[in-house]
């Protein structure tokens, strides 16, 4: 949820590992039309003192109730909740350089709005709780050593397969990439494709974590390019591969971040998150698992990408001060609903490590595995791998796999326009 994915942070970026979209945010457009709705009644409490907040739109059902409810029981502003159909990532962009743009909204990391100025610091604001989050969930918010958000929800992601159609093919969850092509042509059969990615054919889902499968990464810690390998062009390879193999689930009436297709029995796995994993035990009971994405290549490693999303204090907001007792309020203190937010509308991982110790509904069964398999193998955002670096690897992904060109080019051509884009940031 869509967080980061909650489910629906997908369906507004156009992707969910994504899935973070943040060079848009420094440029200006026509804000869209955006669904609006009120937390309380405007002029009621707060002393005169009104707030913005804003949301993408969601996936999972109650959670724009949820956010309605929090804000209602603010009592010190009167906070209006604005729930963003569509484009998100856009309307944001738009919203944080015009007069009438959110005073708190949710995100993702993003070292451009910190450094442009579009968002203000929030230490004085975690201050009290910091080490109750993770220093992964940390640094991927901090800039120049400063917290700009607080994280919200952690949303892991996987790939889901259905025991029963691997047990019939006698095909074992596979751990490595050549394992996942060979199971996913033993899996297509009749009506079923061996594996579903998207509709983009896994290039907004797998474009990064497909580099740290083959054990990479894709900036190194002083932020120049790390992705121009040999094992990056051997995972493309690999991924044309799969591709090619006509075992690929290439349409479908929903996207990768909705389990629909693998749940109506389009595919035998999916890549998918935690989020999704309650729908998905309502329609298959028991009959399915989850795996990390697999390793690629000799050096590869099991991958669990994180999403989620973290709110933020736009810098341009009418009171900084009260946002950010706001965001004090909902985020540190007000645990309950952070509980709620976390686990009432799917599943996802809190952020905070006092709140993940007890969240039951996370500590048994494959719930309880996706949160072992997040400790071992997750992967979080860096971010400094801005928006337009997303879409140069989606793009070097699609080239090289999608529309078969040589990948070795399609890598060089990446490198040349990443440096391009990290000169303006570092």
């Amino acid at each position: 949820m869509s967080l980061e994915r909650s489910a629906e942070g997908a369906r507004s970026l156009g992707r969910r590992n994504f899935l973070r979209a943040s060079g848009a945010l420094a440029a200006a457009g026509a804000l869209s039309a955006c669904g609006s709705n009120t937390g309380r009644s405007g002029g009621s409490g707060g002393g005169g003192t009104s707030l913005s907040q804003w949301y993408h739109q969601y996936g999972e059902a109650g959670t724009q109730q949820a956010a309605l409810r929090y804000a209602k029981a603010y009592t010190k502003a009167d906070v209006s909740v604005q729930w963003i159909p569509g484009d998100y990532p856009s309307k944001l962009a738009s919203g944080l350089v015009s007069s009438s743009g959110p005073d708190v909204f949710e995100f993702h990391p993003d070292v451009q709005m910190a450094k442009s100025g579009q968002i203000v610091p929030l230490d004085d604001v975690i201050a009290d709780v910091k080490s109750d989050f993770s220093d992964k969930d940390l640094t991927a918010n901090s800039v120049d050593g400063k917290v700009y958000g607080i994280r919200m929800i952690d949303d892991p992601q996987f790939l889901y397969y259905r025991k029963s159609l691997l047990e019939k093919a006698g095909v074992e969850p596979p751990k490595t990439f050549d394992e996942l092509i060979e199971a996913s042509h033993k899996l297509s059969k009749g009506g079923t494709k061996g594996i579903y990615l998207g509709l983009k054919a896994g290039s907004d889902a797998w474009a990064s974590p497909l580099i740290w499968a083959s054990g990479g990464e894709l900036l190194t810690p002083d932020h120049k390019v790390a992705f121009d390998t040999p094992a990056t062009v051997a995972a493309l390879k690999n991924m044309r591969e799969l591709y090619s193999s006509k075992t690929l689930l290439l349409g479908a009436p929903t996207d990768w971040f909705d389990p629909s297709a693998f749940t109506q029995g389009l595919t035998a796995m999916q890549w998918c998150g935690l989020w999704a994993m309650p729908g998905i035990q309502k329609a298959l009971g028991d009959d399915f698992g989850i795996v990390p994405l697999p390793a690629v290549g000799s050096a590869g490693k099991q991958v669990v990408y994180n999403g989620g999303w973290s709110t933020y204090v736009s810098a341009k907001a009418k009171d900084v001060d009260a946002a950010k007792a706001f965001v004090k309020w909902l985020w540190i203190e007000q645990t309950k609903y952070q509980e709620d937010w976390c686990l009432s509308y799917g599943f996802h991982v809190p952020p905070r490590k006092s709140l993940a110790a007890k969240a039951t509904k996370l500590q048994s069964g494959t719930a309880a595995e996706a949160v072992q398999l997040f400790g071992t193998d997750g992967h979080y955002d860096d971010p400094y791998w801005t928006q337009a670096m997303v879409t140069i690897s989606q793009d070097m992904f699609t080239n090289a796999v999608v529309s078969g060109k040589n990948p070795e080019s399609e890598v060089a051509k990446a490198r040349t326009r990443v440096e391009a884009e990290l000169k303006k940031i570092v």
